[in-house]
């Protein structure tokens, strides 16, 4: 039975602790809209976007004023497009992203995602066309959002495509430089990519998600922090423990929108995905929690060790709320989203190296990185290497979304706006790594891949 004390904390969670619904996602299959002739397949998958997410804005509204929650991003996934359009003879996928951000518009959504491919193992003829394109359907859009694996664990590592996904980078840099490379922040490199992830930018319908399906993000780091703040000099067990307690408090809320969304939009409920994801608003960081253990500023020796508890510990808090946590689920650390990232960057405590260590107990992994604009696109490459390799190896998903600002170098101020945020462009070792990554190739999968 709900008690007035609960009633409350809910309210001051989400007036004073940054409490949201970070997004409702919508995954949407577009199997069904294969075809040879191109400009049919077009038409179909703009037909199937907004039919089937026609009511997604209008739902989360009503479900944000009926439970007080707000609901911060409304979007769309759908199936990888390097899966659909590739029966046509099209060699440009351009204009299906096109297509995908009319839709977008249409439905007054935040981003879709899914101009995507799945290249671990190798490429078809449709992952090459949509690699390709990708910097000129980032750079002529403005909802697309685009992601591609290059690793499993189970698969090893193709190298290849690392080494393609550089001078992709580079490229998309170049032709969105008006703007700081921001095409850049739309872009994701996984290892292990979740097929159910909510979240933006590398969101998209997987090969065994149902036809249409509501995955929710809930996200609550000032929660968190305030929780920590009344244990103030307790021991680790004791923060493990409000820490779990307090991820299944909001993992629960992020269970009840979901399930209701799903309920009124009569499709299947996904999973939630419980990410303390940070805003660059004060009081909504994830560097201020691991600070609040005891850190005079995260990226000081200790960092790591702070990290991975906190990420286990929401973990255990999440699993315990919801038979259904997915997605990425744990603690994000994008640099330009999180006002305490930002300040250490400043303050000169966290730097590239370390932040490459943390991400091998958090979630995802080098996000939202601004570098030098002049920095080789080998170097780009070699650190998509070294954090894919950290997910192979560890058997978790790990990701690297990184902006080579044209025109800036190390220390400058960058601003992409909104969530996106604003950071200092980081140093990048200036040591090559040019003949390494020219090797190409696959990096056979690690012996804990046997488990079959």
């Amino acid at each position: 039975m709900i008690n007035i004390d609960e009633i409350m904390e809910t309210i001051r969670m989400v007036d004073q602790e940054h409490l949201d619904i970070r997004t409702i996602t919508m995954g949407i299959s577009l199997y069904d809209c294969i075809d040879a002739d191109a400009e049919k397949v077009k038409k179909k998958v703009y037909n199937k976007i907004t039919q089937c997410a026609k009511n997604l804005v209008k739902v989360a509204d009503e479900i944000e004023k009926k439970y007080g929650i707000p609901i911060v991003n409304k979007r769309v996934s759908v199936t990888p497009i390097s899966l659909i359009a590739q029966a046509t003879s099209l060699e440009s996928y351009v204009e299906f992203a096109k297509t995908m951000d009319n839709a977008a518009s249409s439905l007054g959504i935040d981003f879709i995602g899914g101009f995507s491919a799945l290249v671990h193992k190798g490429f078809t003829k449709g992952d090459r066309i949509l690699i390709k394109s990708i910097p000129y359907a980032l750079s002529s859009t403005k909802r697309v959002c685009s992601s591609i694996n290059v690793a499993t664990t189970h698969t090893g590592i193709n190298m290849d495509a690392i080494s393609w996904m550089g001078k992709i980078i580079k490229k998309t840099a170049e032709l969105t430089k008006d703007k700081n490379g921001i095409g850049c922040a739309k872009l994701v490199v996984f290892a292990n990519v979740p097929e159910d992830n909510p979240f933006m930018a590398g969101a998209f319908h997987g090969i065994g998600e149902p036809e249409c399906v509501i995955n929710v993000g809930i996200s609550g780091p000032g929660v968190v922090k305030a929780a920590l703040q009344k244990i103030k000099g307790e021991d680790f067990e004791k923060v493990a423990e409000i820490v779990k307690r307090t991820a299944f408090k909001i993992t629960r809320m992020g269970q009840l929108v979901a399930q209701e969304a799903a309920r009124m939009l009569n499709v299947s409920f996904g999973i939630v995905d419980l990410s303390l994801a940070p805003t660059p608003s004060v009081g909504d960081s994830v560097a201020e929690i691991l600070e609040e253990m005891g850190l005079e500023s995260v990226g000081a020796p200790g960092s790591t060790a702070a990290l991975a508890l906190l990420n286990d510990a929401v973990k255990k808090g999440g699993a315990m709320a919801s038979s259904y946590v997915g997605g990425l689920s744990g603690a994000f650390i994008p640099v330009s989203e999180d006002r305490g990232m930002i300040e250490a960057v400043k303050r000169g405590a966290l730097t590239l190296e370390k932040l490459e260590a943390m991400t091998a107990v958090c979630s995802v992994g080098l996000d939202m990185i601004a570098v030098p604009g002049d920095t080789p696109w080998t170097s780009i490459s070699a650190i998509i290497a070294d954090e894919i390799s950290i997910g192979v190896i560890n058997n978790k998903t790990t990701a690297v979304r990184i902006i080579p600002v044209p025109g800036k170098k190390e220390g400058d101020l960058v601003e992409f706006g909104g969530l996106l945020g604003y950071t200092p462009i980081m140093n990048v070792n200036k040591f090559s790594a040019d003949k390494f990554i020219k090797r190409g190739g696959r990096i056979p999968a690690p012996i804990n891949s046997l488990k079959n």
